[in-house]
């Protein structure tokens, strides 16, 4: 850790939601934080992040920590399947691209004749613009005058980065996110950078843990700073929440990073057996190491069923497993379709008919869990199995992930462990964390619930 680094500040801008919070070095507690939801622009050539409305939002959060509590550091971390696309000054050339964005048909089948065995980069197809080789690849294609302009592409949380210091780069976390763009066996770019002959545009490489420099002299006077602050590299945020752990646990392990999607780690791992078919796929940590992950839109879909239950009585909730499990009401997937184990599928219940609204949210917890032992299934994972995020407060699910998996689920602090993450790259030491257990509880009759839940899938 530098002298003196007492407390870090982290922007971290998720698909959903955007913060900045300062945290303490020592301890890892949030000591302040601000928050606003992340808005997507429909105006001009496509639909957009509202780059504007957020950097406006950071400077005015930092403006207000500078004061009080204060930080000694800054660090990024955002969501993956973005990039930034800046011209010679440095500004951007064209919007941030949405990735949930559709493509026309005719340029969406071009790019699947383009793009790299899932040998060479195991990112697999994904629906929209999650790979950022599509994104690229539309933009280059549906504005040529505009792509023109383009000097240098950096990954979303080095746009920040380069923003707040002036200096673009590029990280492997960010571009080993499904992106199509990297080969994470040879830790290189993969032959599409060449294909789309974008090599020459690409930022340099540089580590997460890198600091690329002091806030640049004109927006630290903005904010009111009185000392240089560094701006560390960045980080993707789900390899945010994996971090910590990377440091201080053994593996085999398992990571479920959970916000907006549900992204499955499987430390110690290997490749061989991933189903891209199966959203299953190859992630690099902030080490260059290609780890074994699966995924699916689980905060998504939680929050779309919950939002059609309404409130529930959480005690109800735990004593409506039995009658659930008993009468066999299930939701199957997909809520959300096109990501996923179980690709093609459309959500429906079955054995709902009068189901109360706590019967109704006890098996949306059952067939989130269902989804996550799928996933965690995909990749091999073993061991322990640690929950990061909103859904480490949802004790239903924590319980019936246990008892699924037969192994321990641990569930972490705090509403996200990614600004905790990317904190780390400072060179702060992960706190002693208050994790709680929760160990595997026998359900009578879930394991037969689970298999007719698949039978029906199926």
């Amino acid at each position: 850790m530098m002298p003196n680094m007492r407390r870090i500040a982290v922007l971290d801008i998720g698909k959903t939601n955007a913060k900045v919070v300062v945290l303490d070095g020592a301890t890892g507690t949030e000591i302040a934080v601000a928050k606003t939801p992340n808005a997507v622009l429909k105006d001009g050539p496509y639909p957009h992040y509202d780059i504007d409305r957020l950097w406006s939002f950071m400077l005015d959060a930092l403006r207000s920590f500078a004061k009080k509590p204060g930080f000694d550091a800054i660090s990024i971390t955002t969501h993956g399947a973005s990039a930034a696309l800046l011209d010679k000054a440095g500004s951007l050339a064209m919007p941030v691209l949405d990735y949930e964005h559709e493509y026309p048909a005719d340029i969406c089948e071009a790019y699947a004749r383009l793009r790299p065995a899932f040998e060479e980069t195991f990112s697999p197809h994904q629906m929209m613009g999650l790979n950022i080789g599509a994104q690229l690849h539309y933009q280059k294609t549906a504005f040529p005058e505009d792509f023109a302009k383009v000097a240098t592409i950096v990954t979303y949380p080095q746009y920040w980065t380069a923003r707040l210091t002036g200096v673009a780069s590029n990280e492997v976390t960010s571009l080993g996110c499904h992106t199509d763009l990297w080969n994470p066996r040879e830790n290189r770019y993969s032959s599409l950078v060449d294909t789309l002959d974008i090599r020459e545009l690409m930022a340099p490489i540089r580590s997460a843990f890198d600091p690329l420099g002091p806030v640049l002299p004109h927006i630290g006077e903005a904010l009111g700073l009185t000392d240089e602050i560094p701006v560390y590299c960045g980080i993707h945020d789900s390899n945010a929440s994996l971090l910590p752990h990377l440091i201080d646990r053994a593996a085999p392990f398992a990571v479920v990073s959970t916000g907006t999607w549900v992204v499955n780690f499987g430390v110690g791992g290997d490749l061989a057996h991933l189903d891209p078919k199966r959203d299953a796929l190859a992630n690099v940590d902030a080490y260059g190491r290609a780890v074994p992950s699966s995924r699916f839109m689980g905060g998504r879909e939680f929050e779309t069923i919950a939002g059609e239950i309404g409130d529930v009585d959480t005690q109800e909730v735990v004593s409506a497993i039995e009658q659930v499990v008993e009468k066999g009401m299930m939701l199957l997937p997909n809520v959300v379709s096109g990501s996923g184990p179980f690709p093609g599928q459309g959500a429906r219940w079955i054995n709902a008919q009068d189901a109360t609204g706590s019967e109704r949210y006890a098996a949306l917890c059952l067939y989130l869990a269902l989804m996550n032992q799928a996933c965690l299934d995909l990749i091999g994972a073993q061991g322990p199995i640690i929950v990061e995020g909103p859904f480490a407060l949802n004790d239903t699910y924590l319980m019936l992930l246990a008892a699924l998996t037969g192994r321990d689920v641990i569930a972490m602090p705090g509403s996200t462990g990614t600004s905790q993450g990317a904190a780390l790259l400072t060179g702060i030491k992960p706190p002693a964390s208050a994790e709680r257990r929760v160990p595997p509880s026998a359900i009578p009759g879930l394991e037969t619930y689970r298999q007719a839940w698949h039978a029906a899938v199926a």
